[in-house]
């Protein structure tokens, strides 16, 4: 008679709620005392089998009680800093701003200058391309003088860029239509 060997069967993780991570992988993440709540107050069971009492003393039965309050104090502190750090980001995204720019080339032909979509995870290189097949003109990504990146298409099509962020088309979603800075950059002429 043959001994069974290990199970075929796929196994069904439990991910968590708050770090999206297998509950099992929860104390290596940056929010352990959310995850632990959400664990709790989700499925007790899985709770109690990761965090109850048996399981903690014998995980922690070789550590010194010394090592315990660092690893601790440590994670505490990654996650004081993960906080600040997505407080951080969210006040950068807030104060973000779109800025759609026409400069003048020659005669009566017009760029845009399209700059910060990027700051809302918009790839700058497909809306580039989604912009010249819609528009049926040239568009390109190139370096601003700051070094920043910026999108430029021929043509005065500041309105549509406009109207196509309000409406969120394809490779414009997440770009928020409100924050949105028109500027119309003027070409000196040369005095004669």
């Amino acid at each position: 008679m043959a001994t069974a060997g290990p199970s075929t069967r796929p196994i069904q993780p439990f991910y968590c709620g708050v770090c999206s991570l297998p509950t099992e992988y929860c104390e290596f993440g940056v929010s352990v005392s959310k995850c632990k709540a959400w664990l709790e107050e989700k499925d007790k069971a899985e709770f109690d089998r990761l965090w109850g009492e048996g399981s903690l003393s014998a995980r922690m039965g070789t550590l010194s009680v010394e090592k315990q309050e660092k690893i601790e104090a440590d994670a505490l502190k990654a996650e004081k800093k993960a906080e600040k750090k997505a407080e951080a980001e969210a006040k950068k995204k807030e104060a973000a701003k779109i800025i759609i720019k026409r400069s003048e080339r020659t005669k009566r032909k017009h760029a845009t200058h399209i700059q910060g979509l990027e700051l809302f995870g918009v790839d700058l290189k497909k809306a580039a391309k989604m912009m010249a097949s819609k528009f049926a003109t040239g568009a390109s990504v190139s370096k601003t003088a700051t070094g920043d990146d910026e999108i430029v298409v021929q043509g005065d099509v500041g309105d549509d860029v406009v109207d196509m962020l309000r409406n969120q088309v394809k490779e414009l979603k997440g770009a928020p239509a409100d924050q949105v800075v028109r500027v119309d950059e003027k070409r000196k002429r040369a005095e004669e």
